[in-house]
């Protein structure tokens, strides 16, 4: 995997004191910590309802000391924006090509020599959707690492890291207990999200 901000030495400590005190101010809460056979997962992002939700999820990533990469939409890495959004762990992901994503993810996360977070959104859009995405799930089963249930709940101001999920391989009934995780929480749109 290619560089980032989360492996820079002297600007990983500036943003992650800054990280601290930001949320701080504005009254969040940051809870859960990383267990250590999770140090390869795969994160939900969820709910994912606004652009603020990558300033907020990088400070909360600071926060926990995690070394997360996230996916988003291709047309975020045009220039002259892409060097900047892949320096914050950016993998572009291009909707419209079918391009074996979930193998070369499930990949990525085996072939790391250390701790890798792969942070998955699972609407898929910032816009209200009522169907999850599956990636996620198929990305964790097949590099055999658990699923982090990772939240932003604004309503509470609360965000974190909630309990380690371990696929079954039963696609249903794992997607209906990991929704009943989050159908409390509330996105900063909350119209935006059903769980």
């Amino acid at each position: 995997m290619h560089r980032t901000l989360f492996d820079t030495p002297v600007v990983n400590t500036v943003l992650r004191n800054f990280s601290v005190a930001f949320l701080r101010f504005k009254g969040w809460k940051v809870e859960g910590s990383l267990p250590p056979e999770a140090i390869k997962s795969v994160f939900i992002a969820a709910p994912h309802t606004s652009n603020w939700d990558l300033p907020y999820t990088l400070m909360v990533a600071f926060v926990l000391r995690l070394n997360i990469y996230w996916m988003g939409k291709a047309s975020l890495f045009r220039w002259p924006f892409g060097p900047v959004m892949r320096w914050l762990g950016g993998i572009a992901v291009n909707r419209d090509k079918n391009s074996n994503l979930v193998a070369q993810s499930a990949q990525a996360l085996i072939n790391a020599d250390g701790p890798l977070q792969l942070v998955v959104p699972p609407e898929g859009t910032r816009g209200k959707t009522r169907h999850w995405k599956t990636g996620f799930y198929f990305i964790a089963l097949q590099a055999r690492v658990p699923i982090i249930l990772a939240f932003m709940d604004y309503e509470r101001k609360v965000s974190g890291l909630g309990p380690v999920f371990r696929p079954t391989g039963d696609v249903e009934a794992d997607m209906a207990e990991i929704k009943r995780f989050y159908a409390p929480i509330k996105g900063r749109r909350a119209d935006q999200f059903e769980a």
